[in-house]
């Protein structure tokens, strides 16, 4: 338990990626660690908040999706920089890959 409490956290920019479909999604989130866990587990349980994302997941499955971690944020113990910082480079990756955003 300490160990994961001790753990370092980085928050960042990922991507999931259809081929099949030329799809991309952009997010971000405060913990990369885990939020491909809670992303398939949302999908698994029919309850993802991006019907897109959910209706291509029912179709292909998780083999027909790819997680990509695009950039990672310095540390910042600020939470509200944080948070400011990863809607910037949301903004920018969704742009640059002609993403739908998470």
């Amino acid at each position: 338990m300490t160990a994961y409490k001790e753990r370092k956290v980085s928050a960042g920019v990922y991507a999931l990626r259809c081929v099949a479909a030329g799809k991309v999604w952009v997010g971000a989130a405060p913990d990369l660690s885990t939020i491909q866990n809670r992303l398939w587990f949302q999908l698994k349980q029919n309850s993802s908040p991006s019907r897109d994302l959910q209706a291509i997941w029912n179709e292909h499955g998780a083999d027909g999706l790819s997680f990509e971690i695009l950039e990672r944020l310095e540390e910042e113990t600020l939470v509200y920089a944080q948070r400011a910082a990863l809607k910037k480079r949301v903004q920018h990756w969704r742009e640059a890959l002609d993403a739908a955003v998470l």
